[in-house]
């Protein structure tokens, strides 16, 4: 399959999520990303897009494959214009949930790749970003 270095697609369902995986598999697949880096990537992203969904109220999902440093990797940005994150460090924190969740989403994500953004306020939506190098 080949894939566009880069684009982007709504999260506004749980079939959103699912093409969500199918295409970061496609784009770690192209990248050439080792079995368990795939797998690390395409978790985090699953759980992002959950995140978009769920607490976001939908969003979008954006792509880039990037170059630096002679390096090549996969950035990939979760965006949503809900309520916002009201506590980045409670949120931030292992076992915490603002619901009926594990409490794995936001730190589980940010252990599974090489970069970690997070970019909100109340009332501002959220925007989340993570690289993977390969």
């Amino acid at each position: 399959m080949a894939v566009d270095p880069s684009g982007s697609m709504p999260v506004a369902s749980e079939q959103h999520i699912v093409a969500s995986r199918q295409m970061v598999r496609a784009l770690c697949q192209e990248l050439k990303f080792s079995l368990v880096d795939q797998t690390k990537v395409i978790t985090a992203a699953s759980e992002l897009s959950r995140n978009t969904l769920i607490h976001g109220g939908g969003g979008r999902m954006r792509w880039e494959i990037v170059e630096a440093h002679g390096r090549r990797g996969l950035v990939l940005h979760f965006e949503d214009e809900g309520p916002g994150i009201p506590d980045t460090k409670l949120a931030l924190t292992d076992g915490w949930t603002s619901g009926s969740g594990m409490g794995l989403g936001l730190p589980g994500s940010k252990r599974l790749v090489n970069e970690f953004e997070l970019d909100t306020a109340p009332g501002k939506g959220t925007r989340v970003s993570i690289t993977k190098w390969k």
